[in-house]
């Protein structure tokens, strides 16, 4: 993948210094038919779109709420799937870039199992207001990808340059895991990147916890913002997402101008629905350059000044009276 993505025309070069942001907890469906979904995916843009977001960030896993439509016999057969889940692919693209083009907002589809080179990734899609679109695979599988789904990790590592009214965003994405790893959202900084956009599934509160310390983590390491999506699901039909847990939130470095406690917007536990938030990146930005401390500025001397670790003994064991 090409290390930046330009989501359509491009305004002017001007940084945006507000946006307005929407990250889906979206609850997982038994769907009649596509009709069901295009019909739920539709209003679920148009909501947030008509709150004036621009940017429009929904969960791993969200479309396999499809496999609903597959014939019964593979609901739980996660190695079956797989192939017979590429016959949405298509039609699933060209609504998120239809509904791109029609609300002119920038969206993050969620995140898609698509056959590549012989192995299925795991595949965020992502479009602009002209509905071009690219996209950013999954690097770090957890167990159950590894083990039992089969889905392989993916390559590479993009920015992306959201042209809105009042100027660009340069956005990255750490899907799930990925956020609990320093490496690939210092990468996306480095890239330019001012958001951290991070969607989930996470089967359990221990899981989500991970996720969100991971996001909040990136965000004070990078002093950036991090939006995190997550799924909702009770759906005992599939083995593939029958549980999923989560809470959508938006994150920032705690410092001047920003929450004390780092959390910018959070809707409730399990709560289905948009999380819409307005970022000032010009906090971010002043807080690189004259926080009360400067993770950005110190990350070189950070990652070099540590030595490795030498075993050093405390003496040997004290013997009892």
């Amino acid at each position: 993948m090409d290390a930046g993505s330009t989501l359509g025309r491009m305004s002017d070069g001007v940084r945006a210094e507000a946006v307005r942001v929407a990250a889906a907890a979206y609850p997982v469906e038994f769907l009649a038919d596509w009709a069901a979904y295009e019909a739920k995916l539709s209003r679920w843009v148009a909501d947030a779109a008509g709150q004036g977001a621009g940017l429009l960030v929904f969960p791993e896993y969200a479309p396999l709420e499809l496999i609903s439509l597959l014939p019964t016999d593979l609901h739980h057969d996660v190695i079956g799937m797989r192939p017979a889940l590429q016959a949405f692919v298509p039609d699933f693209v060209a609504l998120h870039a239809r509904l791109a083009r029609e609300y002119g907002v920038g969206i993050v589809a969620g995140s898609y199992p698509v056959a590549q080179g012989g192995v299925f990734v795991n595949r965020a899609f992502v479009f602009g207001p002209d509905g071009t679109h690219a996209h950013q695979d999954k690097l770090l599988m957890t167990r159950f990808e590894a083990e039992e789904w089969h889905i392989a990790p993916g390559e590479g590592a993009a920015v992306f340059d959201l042209p809105l009214p009042g100027g660009t965003l340069r956005f990255g994405i750490a899907i799930c895991y990925d956020s609990e790893f320093p490496t690939l959202a210092r990468e996306l900084a480095e890239g330019g990147a001012e958001l951290l956009v991070v969607p989930s599934f996470t089967g359990s509160r221990a899981g989500f916890t991970r996720v969100r310390v991971g996001s909040m983590a990136r965000a004070l390491e990078n002093q950036l913002y991090a939006l995190h999506a997550p799924l909702i699901a009770d759906a005992p039909w599939t083995y593939a997402v029958e549980d999923a847990h989560g809470a959508a939130g938006v994150y920032a470095p705690s410092d001047n101008g920003l929450p004390e406690d780092g959390v910018v917007a959070q809707l409730g536990w399990n709560e289905s629905g948009w999380l819409v938030t307005d970022l000032d990146l010009r906090l971010t930005r002043a807080v690189r350059v004259d926080g009360h401390v400067l993770n950005w500025r110190d990350r070189v001397v950070g990652a070099t000044r540590p030595t490795p670790a030498q075993v050093v003994s405390l003496g040997g064991v004290p013997k009892r009276v």
